[in-house]
């Protein structure tokens, strides 16, 4: 890893990393100069563009999860940025040749429900619980849940609407508790993401204000490196709204718009 850039010197970790936003907050951190490690079930197979430290990781087995903590702690002594993009629920979309993301809660699998909460709200506690233990020792950390407008408003179903509330509630709560230590923990709203399931849909898609899985690392390592984000704990970041605070571009050099609730 290089020791120059916006954080040189840091250590990272991001869960959940093998492909789509995780894999790219991997890459954007690593390019800042962070040390990553990168958990995931199939993060061993994943090809990162930047040079990342892979720990296979399913984050619905909690020895697992310690495991990783335990290996960052023993390589590198301490964790400055833990980016909780691990996620369950996107799975099986279809069921039966029919497209059941959108049914009504009545007619929604009870799987999706269980895999947005064991993979995703309960995975993203478990991993700030443990690195809260070693941030707090160092009164510094950052602390970025994923979550999104879903949380506010209506948006594909309700086990997903539930879930990153959730989210959102955890990281207030967990913000009120780290305040007096020195520890930040956002949540981060993406806007539209060029991940690799929605370039699979690309012709049905308006990506003309979307967004590079890489941009929301870039507004992850902007926070980390502000020395006054402790001021914004607890509170929903828009990633493209840090980029207008911070003043960084996408990777193709564009400036997304923020969304808004009344846009989502």
């Amino acid at each position: 890893m290089t020791s120059g850039g916006l954080l040189g010197g840091r250590v990272a970790l991001v869960t959940g990393g093998s492909r789509g936003v995780g894999k790219g907050i991997a890459e954007a951190l690593s390019e800042a100069g962070a040390t990553v490690y990168v958990t995931g079930r199939t993060v061993a197979e994943t090809d990162f563009a930047t040079e990342c430290i892979p720990i296979p990781c399913d984050h619905t087995d909690d020895a697992q999860v310690e495991s990783a903590f335990a290996r960052i702690q023993s390589d590198r002594g301490r964790l400055d940025i833990l980016a909780n993009s691990v996620w369950g629920g996107y799975e099986q979309m279809v069921e039966g040749g029919e497209f059941t993301w959108m049914r009504p809660f009545w007619q929604q699998p009870i799987f999706r429900w269980d895999a947005m909460f064991s993979a995703g709200v309960r995975a993203s506690f478990v991993a700030s619980r443990l690195a809260a233990e070693q941030m707090v020792k160092r009164r510094s950390g950052l602390i970025v849940n994923i979550s999104f407008w879903s949380a506010q408003k209506h948006v594909g179903n309700v086990p997903y609407g539930v879930s990153k509330a959730a989210t959102d509630k955890m990281t207030r709560d967990m913000a009120h508790e780290l305040k007096e230590h020195g520890v930040s923990i956002v949540s981060l709203y993406p806007g539209m993401v060029r991940t690799e399931k929605v370039m699979a849909a690309v012709q049905y898609l308006d990506l003309s204000n979307s967004e590079s899985p890489q941009f929301i690392g870039r507004a992850i390592a902007a926070m980390a490196a502000d020395p006054n984000v402790l001021a914004a704990s607890g509170s929903v970041v828009v990633a493209a709204a840090c980029a207008a605070k911070y003043g960084f571009a996408d990777i193709d050099g564009k400036r997304p718009k923020p969304l808004t609730l009344a846009d989502v």
